[in-house]
């Protein structure tokens, strides 16, 4: 005789999980919020602030200093810009590499690439927020250029001497735009505030010294030099020489030292580790 047992279904209570609501997914964080905490990262630390300031302070540093010093005959916007033009060209790469390698040098990597996974949309917010204020930096600078200008020529009693005209000076924008990228490239590139700065400087006066000594003394390399020497065929944009050929070798120039390490370095950027 066989005893038939029977087996009652266990009851849950609840929604079950084919009716249940699906989860909401949050929504994707706007660029423009991630460009404003960019912008914002640059001015809220003291260094940063007064790092930004010291543009506007040399700026005007430098304009006294022209007016002060300089010959009637030279008070022209010329040597107003050139004066104005040597402590922003330092300046604004230094502004680029801490943007960058704060992440990794104030440790604050973890929280930035956690709230936005994608770190490539970051990476593009501190490339925008470092030109914005390279282009916004430079502007004050002309700007207190030309009132140093006016001034200098009410002072002296003379007529205000108009030398760069504006294609000129939006090739030397470019020019401390383009200083600038190097900055950013090498910040991306060794993602380190101390090793990037001192690359930037190696960068900017080691190696157009060992370029010139090269050129002088190697005649294959004096035709060679504008091609691969890359601050050296910026020179054109400072002067406001540029033709065909001189945007070929600012081209090539800049392939070789600005574009392939910075995409090598935006690779090791999405793919390292953050700790």
């Amino acid at each position: 005789m066989s005893v038939v047992t029977t087996v009652e279904p266990i009851r849950t209570t609840g929604t079950p999980a084919s009716t249940r609501a699906p989860r909401p997914v949050p929504p994707r964080t706007p660029t423009s919020r991630i460009l404003g905490v960019e912008l914002r990262k640059m001015f809220d630390t003291r260094s940063g602030f007064w790092l930004l300031a010291s543009i506007g302070i040399t700026a005007v540093l430098a304009t006294g200093a022209v007016i002060v010093f300089a010959p009637d005959d030279q008070i022209t916007y010329d040597n107003f810009g050139a004066a104005v033009g040597v402590p922003i060209a330092i300046l604004l790469p230094m502004i680029a590499i801490l943007s960058v390698t704060s992440e990794w040098s104030q440790r604050s990597g973890l929280t930035t690439f956690t709230l936005v996974p994608h770190r490539s949309r970051v990476v593009q917010a501190k490339l925008v927020a470092a030109i914005g204020v390279g282009v916004a930096s430079m502007l004050v600078a002309v700007g207190v250029g030309a009132l140093g200008n006016l001034l200098g020529a009410a002072i002296t009693g003379n007529d205000a001497v108009w030398d760069i005209s504006a294609t000129h000076m939006a090739y030397i924008v470019l020019a401390n735009v383009l200083g600038m990228l190097v900055g950013f490239m090498l910040g991306v590139l060794i993602r380190s505030s101390a090793g990037a700065i001192v690359g930037y400087f190696v960068y900017s006066f080691v190696l157009p010294t060992l370029s010139m000594l090269l050129a002088a003394n190697a005649a294959w390399f004096e035709d060679l030099q504008l091609w691969v020497d890359f601050n050296f065929a910026q020179g054109a944009l400072f002067e406001g020489d540029m033709t065909g050929e001189a945007w070929a070798q600012l081209g090539t120039a800049g392939l070789i030292w600005l574009v392939v390490p910075l995409a090598v370095g935006l690779r090791l950027v999405l793919r390292s580790e953050v700790k």
